[in-house]
């Protein structure tokens, strides 16, 4: 059962290594994203889910390599086979033992409404971290180049991870996301397929775009019934 949640987007440049003298422009991303990840609790098993090439379950121990971004970093003790999204994820909750799980990019909306439900059954209490960008054309110095739908895009999802609306993230155009590039479309209905019909709590802690990319930070604590 899924009891919390967190959603954060996963830029490298979260990591104050690889933003180097630009970490002080994502102090309140981070700083949004540490609460996030503290409001979790205790679970009988957290698991961290974001997208990547392929619909994967990864070991414990896996690690996750930001070399690609410039730094030499290593995080995790085991191979690093990590794609971004869980490689952030595993920087993000530090030490606290995790289940790792990609979903494909182009993973179908029911495929992923499955997964989530799988997760949730994972054991008797799950909390889940979400791992996912918005769209990446919110400017013309975007890495998508400016799409006027971009912002709209966002800002829906902004809306329903604020009032924890499981049907809005269900229903995003996985055409649409992929347009306009925005990584968070699939594992955020993971997270609806989780949270089922159950009533949350939620707050959006975070809604920026400081590069032209949506970054969006949330967190979901079941309501007791």
């Amino acid at each position: 059962m899924l009891i919390s949640a967190a959603a954060c987007p996963h830029p490298p440049l979260l990591v104050p290594e690889v933003a180097s003298g630009a970490a002080a422009e994502l102090d309140g991303l981070r700083a949004a994203c540490g609460e996030a990840v503290r409001r979790l609790g205790d679970a009988d098993v957290l698991v961290v889910v974001g997208s990547g090439p392929r619909t994967h379950d990864y070991d414990a121990d896996a690690a996750g390599t930001l070399r690609p971004y410039g730094v030499d970093l290593t995080i995790g003790p085991g191979e690093p086979v990590l794609p971004l999204s869980l490689t952030i994820g595993r920087w993000l909750i530090g030490d606290w033992p995790a289940v790792y799980r990609s979903v494909a990019e182009d993973a179908s909306a029911a495929a992923c409404l499955r997964l989530g439900a799988e997760l949730a059954d994972l054991a008797g209490t799950v909390a889940l971290l979400v791992m996912g960008d918005g769209s990446a054309c919110r400017t013309q110095a975007a890495p998508g180049y400016f799409d006027p739908r971009a912002a709209g895009f966002d800002a829906a999802v902004a809306t329903a991870l604020a009032g924890a609306d499981q049907a809005t993230l269900t229903g995003l155009d996985a055409g649409l996301a992929a347009e306009l590039r925005a990584a968070g479309r699939a594992p955020w209905q993971v997270l609806a397929g989780a949270a089922g019909d159950a009533p949350f709590d939620a707050e959006l802690l975070a809604d920026e775009a400081p590069y032209g990319v949506g970054y969006l930070v949330a967190s979901w604590t079941r309501r007791p019934q």
